[in-house]
């Protein structure tokens, strides 16, 4: 071939590009770089256009392109657009699971586990979402299966399902561990059971109270005890019978029922059932998944407990 067009050894490209004789030899190998002739010996020769296809397949491979995609751009099967959105589509799942795998080695470090445990919080982590809810609701399905629950209460359980963000913290891995592991202990599902079955057949006894009755009795439970926390006083003191009297008063009053001794100690006796630090901890755990502001009912039920106790012991 003799027609004035400049025609390069390997070695010239090499040095004009920077690139290696042994990567140009390769690419042109893989028939991205095919040579325009051969000199009588056999050498191969490139002309002009080689030096512009290895700046492309240069660019292409250091994004991680495959010389198989890149072999169908340079030949028209497809556009550079279309590759690179693939590619670029991968490069964010395999950024995701680097996210991943970085928060997951960080609650591993934070919580000193051991290999065992290392493996599960792995395989833990890498549920996909649908997998994520399909053990919560299967958690819901067997504890509350056959109980006329509140369709709200169920409605609010449903709902709250644990989201893990592209970039979850290492507190947020977690505390999505020890919640799969909660949802999966027989003794929790068992308690949560059976609170929601005392809670039916109280209703049973005492009516259904309505859901903006429920929030207002659970919101002056919060402030009235709240605030007798913030003063020091203990509920099993004399100051908290004003508090404690109070709050049952109105508990009495939204059942439809008088308060006697009788209501005090089935009132109690719900309270006790019904709370269950482990179903507290569930919320919160939530909570830190999903970024939500953590529950502060419970030491506001605990208060009014050891005040019912003590207030039923003195009496």
């Amino acid at each position: 071939m003799d027609d004035g067009t400049p025609l390069y050894s390997i070695g010239e490209l090499a040095r004009l590009t920077g690139l290696t004789v042994k990567t140009i030899r390769f690419w042109s190998d893989a028939g991205v770089v095919p040579p325009t002739d051969r000199t009588p010996a056999g050498y191969r020769l490139y002309g002009p256009e080689a030096l512009a296809r290895l700046g492309l397949v240069r660019s292409l491979r250091e994004l991680g392109v495959g010389l198989g995609a890149i072999r169908r751009v340079l030949e028209r099967e497809v556009t550079v657009a279309e590759v690179a959105a693939v590619h670029a589509e991968a490069l964010d799942t395999q950024i995701r699971t680097l996210r991943l795998r970085r928060a997951v080695l960080g609650a591993v470090a934070g919580r000193g586990s051991t290999p065992e445990e290392l493996e599960l919080m792995h395989k833990l982590a890498h549920l996909t979402d649908q997998e994520r809810r399909r053990l919560i609701e299967d958690f819901i399905d067997r504890a509350f299966e056959g109980l006329d629950v509140d369709p709200g209460f169920l409605a609010t359980m449903r709902d709250a399902m644990p989201v893990l963000p592209d970039d979850p913290s290492p507190a947020q891995v977690g505390a999505w561990v020890e919640l799969a592991e909660l949802v999966q202990d027989d003794a929790f599902r068992a308690g949560m059971r059976r609170a929601a079955d005392d809670q039916v057949r109280a209703w049973g006894e005492a009516g259904r109270p309505g859901v903006e009755e429920t929030r207002r009795q659970a919101a002056l439970i919060k402030e009235r005890t709240a605030a007798a926390r913030a003063a020091g006083i203990a509920p099993e003191s004399a100051e908290a019978r004003p508090v404690v009297d109070e709050l049952v008063a109105a508990s009495a009053q939204m059942t439809g029922r008088q308060d006697n001794p009788e209501f005090r100690a089935w009132l109690l006796e719900r309270m006790e059932i019904g709370h269950d630090s482990r179903y507290e901890r569930y919320w919160r755990l939530l909570a830190v998944i999903n970024g939500w502001r953590e529950p502060d009912m419970g030491p506001a039920v605990e208060w009014l407990i050891a005040g019912l106790r003590a207030a039923g012991a003195a009496a």
